[in-house]
């Protein structure tokens, strides 16, 4: 189950090659304690300031350590972010606009999958809980610095799975019928939806201080602990873990579209292996987009426009 040489360069997938700096920037990445998160900070640490903003406090400061020895940058800082909680989502935000005066990249990173039926603290289905309304409600509080910053981007670590979600506005917290795999589909789908919106809300209001892009992607099968809540998936991807991207691997398309100069005025895209990747009809639905906006607000308590 070994492939060869040039099987494994096809699994690997595109690479960002863009030498961009970031010097004075400021980025933002939820759940990069471990996974593609890390390898995204990794890289970024290389570039300019980075927020590692995670639930576990611990872990992430080992891995900011590892990573501040690793590339010298000593501004890789860790901040409690549980997107589970929208108490400790609001206190983030509260805590970052107090000692940041500027934030230039927003990266969406954080994720459960295949998680056993449970609710977040606000009673949100878990995956839809985490993977779109904790980040549609990061996003809404960290806006107007990201507007006063701009040029300024937001990357959404979105899914191939995408493709098997639907938006169930009849059963958004899966309390009627709950499978799983499909609740992490449905959230991935919400994702591509958000970005959607979101970019066209965003396009053409901020040209006087420049470019505001939203973007989300596919960052590919990564042998990663996202799948832990799974037996079964967990000894799948051991067992194929020659056909998995390593998180390195993962996290290059994330790393693209925060910094590849090509992407400037970009927005609204979904990408792949550093390149745009098709979207699902359902991906595509603007009134299911503005729909789930409008859900979202009113779920979260709060105005949007």
């Amino acid at each position: 189950l070994v492939p060869s040489p040039l099987g494994r360069r096809y699994v690997a997938g595109g690479r960002c090659k863009s030498t961009a700096k970031m010097e004075g920037k400021v980025v933002i990445i939820t759940g990069a304690n471990t996974g593609i998160g890390k390898e995204t900070a990794r890289d970024l640490a290389r570039r300019g300031k980075v927020i590692i903003a995670c639930r576990d406090i611990a872990k992430a400061e080992a891995a900011a350590s590892e990573i501040r020895a690793e590339t010298g940058n000593q501004q890789v800082i860790v901040k409690k972010l549980d997107l589970a909680d929208t108490k400790s989502i609001r206190e983030f935000a509260e805590k970052f606009l107090a000692e940041e005066k500027e934030l230039h990249i927003l990266i969406n990173n954080a994720g459960v999958m295949l998680c056993p039926y449970s609710k977040t603290a606000d009673g949100f289905e878990m995956h839809m809980g985490v993977n779109h309304l904790g980040h549609f409600l990061l996003t809404f509080l960290l806006l107007e610095r990201l507007k006063q910053s701009a040029p300024a981007r937001i990357v959404n670590v979105s899914s191939l799975a995408h493709h098997g979600g639907r938006i169930r506005f009849h059963d958004l917290h899966g309390e009627k019928s709950y499978n799983r795999g499909l609740a992490y589909c449905h959230s991935k789908l919400a994702n591509v939806l958000f970005t959607r919106e979101l970019a066209r809300r965003l396009q053409g209001k901020f040209q006087s201080q420049g470019e505001f892009t939203a973007n989300a992607l596919h960052p590919g099968s990564v042998y990663s602990d996202l799948v832990r809540h799974s037996l079964i998936m967990t000894w799948l991807w051991k067992i194929f873990s020659f056909f998995l991207k390593t998180p390195w691997e993962g996290a290059q398309t994330s790393v693209y579209c925060a910094v590849a100069e090509e992407l400037d005025s970009v927005t609204g895209q979904y990408f792949s292996d550093c390149q745009p990747a098709y979207v699902s009809p359902r991906g595509r639905d603007d009134e299911t987009a503005r729909k789930l906006w409008s859900v979202s607000c009113e779920l979260l308590g709060i105005q949007w426009d």
